[in-house]
């Protein structure tokens, strides 16, 4: 089953206490990268990068936690004491002649402490961790979707790989007779030209280099075995996106082969086919997980 690295995923949670609302984000990448916003302490944020990690394996993973308190329950207060002693020595240097600005005092540091309890989090985790997840779930079923309908064109590229190899695997012989028949009737034209004569052996031998240098047995094995490794590993039930990104490679580099040493114009119009439905395959493999 593939996996696509790219999807999103929502979900909303509320208990008594607090309404959470989790967003996901998904989008291709190498590695697992996760990036998590939100307002929890940074062992909770552990908990959530470890969450994220039992779904997704490889991709850049976005998180967002929106969370209300409710009841109307403030997570933050005015310090009494730090408001008191900038007021005190404003008053100091201002003197009785010059008002002071609330609102410059409110603005200092110190003065607005964060109230949350050291059990808020705690509180609040049950509700984040059931958003999350079922965020997570959402995720995965877009990402199996596309995952899906990547696989179908994934198969039926591959078959059109399979056509036309077997078509090159059956013109492949006739390049050696063309190259003989072409060759022999050259030689015999420069040989009546001139009025003279060549050892038959020597025509065979030529031949023999020939085939030899443009033998393509070995790149289209090779290439085939290739086609039904892909096509095995892309209906595996887990998502295999690095093997299937290095086996694409060694597509395209026995394909390169076969059209160097190939010297037909038929299996030339073959690799073609072949090299575009490659390069169709490769783009959608850089986005499997």
């Amino acid at each position: 089953m593939l996996l696509s690295m790219t999807g999103h995923g929502q979900a909303s949670v509320q208990n008594d206490h607090v309404r959470v609302v989790a967003e996901l984000r998904a989008v291709n990448n190498r590695f697992l990268k996760t990036s998590i916003n939100c307002d929890l302490d940074a062992a909770h944020q552990a908990k959530l990068e470890a969450l994220v990690k039992q779904h997704v394996h490889r991709g850049s993973v976005n998180l967002r936690i929106n969370s209300q308190i409710l009841g109307g329950e403030s997570n933050y207060q005015l310090n009494a004491d730090v408001i008191r002693a900038y007021w005190l020595q404003l008053s100091e240097i201002a003197g009785s002649n010059q008002s002071i600005n609330v609102e410059s005092i409110l603005k200092l540091p110190g003065v607005v402490a964060d109230n949350v309890r050291d059990d808020q989090n705690e509180r609040v985790w049950p509700a984040v961790e059931q958003a999350t997840t079922e965020a997570l779930v959402q995720l995965n079923k877009m990402r199996e979707l596309e995952g899906s309908v990547m696989q179908k064109d994934m198969v039926s590229n591959c078959e059109i790989i399979s056509t036309n190899l077997e078509s090159i695997k059956s013109l492949a012989p006739r390049v050696i007779t063309h190259y003989s028949k072409r060759m022999t009737e050259r030689i015999n034209s420069l040989l009546e030209t001139h009025d003279t004569s060549i050892d038959a052996t020597d025509i065979v031998k030529e031949v023999g280099v020939f085939a030899e240098k443009c033998d393509i047995s070995e790149e289209t094995v090779r290439l085939g075995c290739h086609i039904e490794q892909f096509n095995k590993l892309i209906q595996e039930d887990s998502s295999n996106g690095k093997k299937l990104d290095f086996l694409v490679q060694e597509m395209l580099r026995e394909t390169n082969t076969i059209g160097s040493k190939a010297n037909d114009v038929d299996i030339a119009n073959h690799v073609v086919e072949i090299k575009t439905c490659i390069e169709r395959i490769r783009e959608m493999v850089q986005n499997v997980e």
